[in-house]
């Protein structure tokens, strides 16, 4: 039964999105490991990969601009929302531009994507992606993390049905296609609630409406940060299949799809304690706290769960993915507890407006990641992505815990 508390229904809402996304997801790469070949998951794991990637360099971070700034909007919801579109789509397409150019010096095993119509598909596909991001920060900001299920299970769905058409006709990309046609349908679905239903709503139930004063110091901030977690989030797969080949890219996709999860419950109940801390500020300090225990408890016993299972979760993929993913998939459960502490902090930091802490984390995230995993991945393959995940959330937690009152405690400021 859901909590009554909005910071804890919105946030258990935005958390079964992610479990049912996952576990549809999970079930689409079951069927795609199945019907194609290692190295074909692999390089298209790869693809989506950097789609995701560019998108979220594209987005500008605005999907997190729109939980901070919607709720205190108003009746300039609407233009902030289609504003934030149109930025994003065209910036995203630039992004996909740019790297189609950098694909023979960077990512050779994508060579693929070159020609002219896999070209127009995989930039229209970023651009559309962007849009997906951001329609799930303006459901949450709305307070219609409901809306954010449905979407996600309306685009896994229709995935699904698209792999199967594909691997009956026996296209190689069968895969990317099959994101594409979805990404589609859940736009024009997802943004039709979102403008016609839910953001008139919204208005209406607004007391206040706020053009944010420092919005664009503000983004520009919270977006340079978020560039940083997004690449140590996005570049490992490009990072696993440059230096391991398609194959062990295969075993370690599927491995982070599953581990991955676990972080985005943190995301989704940050994203829930920002909106309330928004509309409600002089409660942050007693929502964080909140938050920050409720998702320890929460996740403990998944993790635990996941520890002790890893073998037989990645045996549905095959027994070759758990036999080279066990160790990968345990490391990854773990280091989602401390990540839970430097999850917490930073969105504390976007709600307060100290970016400082928030840019500074996410950096060092990146840095700490990237530059673990370029120097194990050739000495313990894909497991050593695991080790650089786990090392770099308890050396970024174990600060914050000893100092916790510098973060978890102050007085709001509003500083960026």
């Amino acid at each position: 039964m859901l909590s009554r508390d909005p910071l804890l229904r919105n946030g258990h809402l935005l958390a079964v999105s992610s479990l049912v996304s996952a576990g549809l997801g999970s079930f689409f790469w079951v069927i795609a490991a199945r019907w194609y070949d290692d190295e074909v998951v692999g390089v298209s794991y790869s693809a989506l990969s950097v789609t995701l990637l560019l998108a979220g360099i594209g987005q500008l971070n605005l999907s997190d601009f729109l939980v901070r700034f919607v709720p205190s909007a108003g009746h300039h919801t609407r233009r902030m929302i289609l504003t934030c579109y149109a930025v994003s789509t065209s910036v995203s397409a630039l992004a996909a531009l740019g790297f189609l150019l950098l694909v023979p010096v960077v990512a050779p095993e994508l060579d693929f994507l070159l020609t002219p119509v896999t070209a127009a598909g995989f930039v229209a596909t970023t651009a559309a992606y962007a849009v997906f991001v951001m329609q799930d920060g303006a459901l949450t900001a709305v307070r219609r993390p409901g809306w954010v299920v449905a979407e996600n299970v309306v685009f896994a769905c229709v995935k699904i049905g698209l792999l199967g058409l594909g691997a009956a006709l026996a296209l190689q990309s069968g895969i990317l296609l099959s994101w594409a046609g979805a990404l589609a349908v859940s736009l024009l679905l997802t943004n039709f609630v979102l403008l016609r239903r839910a953001v008139p709503q919204h208005v209406r139930s607004s007391t206040v409406a706020e053009r944010p004063a420092g919005a664009l110091r503000y983004a520009s901030a919270d977006y340079l940060g978020s560039l940083f977690r997004m690449a140590a989030y996005t570049l490992v797969p490009l990072m696993v299949l440059n230096a391991l080949g398609a194959e062990q890219s295969a075993y370690f996709s599927l491995a982070w799809i599953v581990g991955y999860v676990l972080y985005l419950v943190t995301r989704n109940l940050g994203s829930s304690l920002v909106v309330e801390a928004v509309r409600s500020p002089g409660q942050l300090v007693e929502h964080g706290v909140k938050v920050l225990r409720h998702t320890a408890l929460l996740l403990g016993s998944a993790v635990v769960l996941v520890v002790a299972l890893a073998p037989q979760i990645l045996s549905v993929f095959g027994e070759e993915y758990a036999e080279h993913g066990t160790m990968l998939l345990r490391l990854l459960a773990l280091s989602a507890l401390p990540n839970i502490v430097v999850s917490i902090a930073i969105d504390l930091s976007r709600a307060r407006r100290r970016l400082r802490r928030a840019v500074g984390l996410q950096i060092a995230m990146c840095v700490l990641v990237l530059g673990l995993t370029k120097l194990l991945l050739p000495v313990m393959g894909i497991t050593g992505a695991g080790v650089a995940w786990l090392v770099t959330t308890s050396l970024l937690a174990a600060p914050l815990l000893i100092r916790r009152s510098h973060w978890l405690t102050a007085a709001p400021g509003r500083s960026s």
